[in-house]
């Protein structure tokens, strides 16, 4: 067995036929009897190897690769990877990440992309600046996925945010909710619409009130207002939704150790779907986003440029649909 990294040699060595045969071999072309594919394939079988498929792309000209930023611990966008990786291979395209952390910014996780030579970009709830994505569109296909995209050239695919969270309001509104809460995103990707949402369902019932707070993207951000729900004075709202899951989550814990019951003194609504929204001991009624239609339309839309020779950057906006769960029920 050969020691460290298994190269072509050393499998045209196992199967005794030249380097030039193992090379086309593994690039499917003509020029190998099936006897020297069948030697061949289980001699790389036997030594482990695996062919360097980034520098053959390279050496073609194309790489083939899709690289996507996304911001690392936000868990909705953990689902759309999953179905960018499904749609970029049933294509025949790779996907290369790039993370953004709090000491990473986009432009950092922009320019790993660029220099691992990605032909296109998928930017998943980025926070670049519009002048920035219309120069990257200038130099190959970029998709906002997310985030509405006003820069030139650049394609969008989001969920209709805005009507996602007016189903959220309705349904407490349907429930014999009046007084119904926001747990705001504040700058998010999304959060604009999301609010817009909000205060379109509350206008349809203007004897209504409604209180939006601050609300955020993780579950300490919904503790933190789930402490500020329960520092207020009466009456608070008997329905909340929130910016996301993750944010509702937060906040039902603490109302809860509280000793609230939700939904019975509050009724909560999230918004993406994440898993953990699901799990029989959570159910939350949240909004769902179809993260596998989102990764597929962003791997269409940037293809579309790179295959189809289309000129115009292309997009979708995706109807959202309420999943109802038990923590929301009518009012008391």
């Amino acid at each position: 067995m050969a020691t460290g990294r298994v190269t072509m040699e050393d499998v045209a060595a196992r199967a005794g036929v030249s380097r030039a045969l193992v090379s086309i071999v593994f690039r499917g072309v003509a020029g190998a009897s099936e006897e020297t594919r069948a030697r061949v394939l289980a001699a790389a079988a036997d030594l482990d190897y695996r062919p360097d498929t980034r520098a053959s792309r390279l050496g073609r000209g194309r790489t083939r690769m899709i690289g996507v930023t996304f911001a690392v611990g936000h868990a909705f966008h953990g689902e759309v990877l999953r179905s960018l990786y499904t749609g970029a291979d049933a294509v025949g395209y790779e996907v290369v990440l790039s993370g953004v952390t709090p000491d990473r910014s986009d432009t950092d996780a922009v320019d790993t992309l660029l220099a691992e030579r990605c032909e296109g970009l998928v930017l998943v709830g980025s926070d670049l600046a519009t002048g920035a994505m219309a120069r990257l569109a200038e130099r190959l296909p970029v998709v906002s996925v997310l985030r509405p995209a006003r820069a030139a050239g650049v394609g969008t695919v989001r969920t209709d945010d805005t009507l996602g969270m007016r189903l959220a309001v309705e349904h407490l509104r349907d429930l014999g909710h009046e007084r119904i809460g926001l747990l705001d995103g504040g700058r998010a990707p999304g959060a604009a619409e999301r609010r817009q949402g909000y205060r379109r369902g509350m206008r349809a019932a203007p004897e209504r009130p409604g209180l939006v707070m601050p609300g955020g993207l993780t579950e300490l951000d919904g503790a933190a207002a789930g402490r500020a729900f329960l520092a207020m004075d009466a009456p608070r709202p008997t329905g909340v939704v929130a910016f996301n899951d993750r944010c509702a989550l937060g906040f039902v814990d603490v109302v809860r150790q509280a000793g609230l019951r939700v939904p019975g003194d509050v009724s909560v609504v999230g918004f993406d779907d994440i898993e953990q929204a699901g799990y029989p001991h959570v159910a939350l009624t949240t909004v769902r986003q179809d993260a596998a239609r989102l990764g597929a339309e962003a791997v269409r839309a940037v293809t579309a440029r790179l295959d189809d020779g289309a000129a115009e950057p292309t997009g979708a906006v995706i109807r959202p649909e309420l999943v109802v769960r038990s923590s929301t029920a009518p009012v008391a």
